[in-house]
């Protein structure tokens, strides 16, 4: 059996319809469903023999959204003994080509491409976030050996190095909420870990170039109508 977890758009369009906004201290909850029945299992079945799957997944720490996952797409999960994501992110080689890519061309900075205005803005922001951290960092993490610096870096170092849709990805992931779940995989993460440990066959169904070029490929307009930057900042 095949589970293929590769179509993160299709949880993202359905859940949504499900959350409640908290305060900007407060991660986004789902409601909870009135019984088992209620629940959207994000699950498509290719029928053959044997069948295969399409699991929607979203790219936020699981323990968000497990509760919320019905027992026929876990169910799919731990009977399919081939798993299929996304990118692989249990490869090495993953991480490093996402970490190459976001990068300017050599000898380019943000300073030099943004607006002095929305440099200083930003610039301003990420001071911020660095001075936030520790009131945010929860005790479970520092337990863990988890500190705000080295977290701080590890997100947000070189960012001026970086190409501006993925600072502007990186800064909209700056919340506390967000500082609080780091630690916690995401959901595709936690499943590929998952297969591993059961010894699942796993693989991917995209390239990391195939997800970066678009995204390099988006100009500066595009990127700041996007973004928040284009009516906030923090002064």
């Amino acid at each position: 059996m095949s589970c293929y977890a590769a179509f993160s758009c299709l949880l993202v369009s359905v859940i949504l319809q499900n959350v409640t906004p908290k305060s900007h201290s407060q991660p986004w909850q789902c409601e909870r469903p009135k019984s088992p029945s209620h629940m959207n299992s994000f699950l498509w079945t290719i029928k053959r023999d044997p069948p295969s799957y399409l699991f929607g997944t979203i790219h936020v720490p699981y323990t968000r959204v497990w509760d919320f996952i019905p027992e026929n797409s876990k169910k799919a999960f731990q009977l399919s003994s081939n798993v299929f994501f996304e990118l692989d992110l249990t490869d090495p080689y993953t991480i490093t080509a996402l970490t190459s890519c976001q990068l300017l061309p050599r000898g380019e900075s943000l300073q030099k491409l943004l607006p002095r205005e929305l440099y200083r803005r930003l610039k301003s922001h990420l001071d911020y976030i660095k001075h936030m951290m520790p009131h945010w960092m929860t005790p479970d993490q520092r337990g863990k050996g988890l500190y705000a610096d080295y977290l701080f870096n590890a997100i947000a170092g070189n960012w001026e190095r970086k190409r501006s849709v993925w600072v502007m990805l990186m800064v909209n992931s700056l919340t506390e909420a967000d500082i609080r779940s780091r630690g916690v995989p995401v959901l595709d993460l936690y499943l590929a870990q998952e297969a591993e440990r059961l010894r699942k066959r796993t693989g991917a169904v995209e390239r990391v170039e195939e997800q970066c070029h678009p995204l390099n490929g988006l100009n500066f307009s595009q990127v700041r109508e996007a973004s928040p930057w284009k009516r906030q900042g923090r002064e």
